[in-house]
């Protein structure tokens, strides 16, 4: 009969990470949530970790995946159309059922929640599952209410910023930990020049203030490379008449082709219109020696602090381009090789991971024991 030990935070574990099911965890990256799916599930199993990533069998082939979907659903049911719809909801509850089906009779260690799925927090605590929850967007009604109804103790949470601890006030007031997303150190690269540009990247949509950074980019009299999937048409009709010779859409780049131009850039801009949870794509530019220009939304003050600029609203970023451009860029690769590497954020995920398995009820473990027998 196999028999479940305790979990140490020094001993290889079997982990499933379940993630977001909009996109496929590929390159080139949609956005944060699946660049640090792919990051964290790498990195925990270079450090020796046994993992299955339950994702949609379109996620890289690279990656341990269990498919829990032939294809991410926005190639099937595009979220600007199908959400809110019953029938999107009925393809990710089927879809999530299979990987909950999976992973009771897998026997992990730990399950790390990377998806916006609600209704995992009621059969993890159901099913005494331990399971980490990384929580990566303000709290909506749905994710909000499932965890307010479900604290216990094998039921983790983690938030990327201590800028977000406030946004759950009232729904889970203690237990909460900070773990800052982490950055690939050896992907995003040192360059020691600029070369007179600027870039921003990510998703072009209106909460990431694409327009926004290109009138600035015009205002502080600095080029400006664009680079990001189009996720709203529309808008990109207003992005559009901004570019031309001075400003360049260079498109959707994916793996070195991006490192290279944000390493070459002299400053990046963040123009978010919402309150960033953490703000990925300034981390990963600071890590190439880029400043960063921004406005002061979310967490960016607490990620990019002295490496960068904050404006307090679109008029003030010009003059916050102009002094990014001073800050060193040895002092920005500093200060992400000291925060945010990847294996950094791995070991904070470790620690939470035995606080959650260290909470599971002695009967929970039972049952898993006579399952594994």
């Amino acid at each position: 009969m196999s028999v479940l030990q305790p979990l140490s935070t020094d001993r290889p574990r079997k982990i499933a990470v379940i993630a977001h099911l909009r996109h496929a965890v590929a390159e080139p990256f949609m956005g944060g949530m699946e660049a640090h799916c792919d990051l964290l599930v790498r990195t925990l199993v270079a450090q020796g970790h046994a993992v299955t990533l339950f994702a949609s069998g379109d996620s890289a082939g690279d990656l341990p995946v269990h498919a829990i979907s032939p294809t991410a659903y926005e190639a099937e049911l595009p979220w600007a159309h199908w959400r809110g719809t019953d029938r999107l909801d009925r393809w990710l509850s089927e879809a999530y059922a299979r990987a909950w089906a999976a992973v009771r009779g897998g026997g992990f260690d730990i399950v790390h929640n990377n998806s916006l799925f609600a209704p995992l927090h009621d059969w993890a605590r159901r099913d005494g599952v331990a399971m980490l929850t990384s929580l990566h967007v303000p709290p909506f009604a749905m994710l909000r209410q499932a965890i307010a109804r479900n604290r216990v103790p094998w039921l983790q949470l983690t938030v990327p910023s201590a800028g977000q601890l406030p946004a759950w006030a009232g729904v889970h007031d203690e237990g909460i930990r900070v773990a800052h997303n982490g950055v690939d150190l050896g992907k995003w690269r040192f360059g020691a020049a600029g070369n007179g540009r600027a870039i921003w990247f990510g998703r072009i949509t209106p909460n990431k203030g694409t327009v926004v950074a290109l009138r600035a980019a015009s205002a502080a009299g600095i080029a400006l490379d664009l680079v990001g999937p189009i996720e709203c048409s529309d808008y990109f009709a207003e992005v559009s008449p901004l570019l031309g010779e001075t400003h360049r859409y260079l498109g959707h780049l994916s793996g070195g082709d991006l490192v290279e131009r944000v390493r070459a850039a002299s400053v990046m801009l963040c123009t978010p219109m919402w309150d960033e949870p953490f703000g990925l794509v300034a981390a990963e530019a600071m890590a190439c020696g880029v400043p960063v220009a921004a406005l002061d939304r979310g967490a960016l003050g607490e990620v990019i602090g002295d490496c960068g600029v904050l404006a307090a609203d679109e008029a003030g970023l010009p003059a916050a381009i102009a002094r990014a451009l001073a800050i060193s860029r040895e002092a920005c690769r500093a200060r992400i090789e000291a925060r945010f590497a990847a294996d950094a954020m791995a070991r904070r995920y470790v620690a939470a991971y035995a606080d959650a398995v260290a909470g599971v009820p002695a009967s929970s473990i039972e049952r898993t024991r006579a399952l594994l027998a």
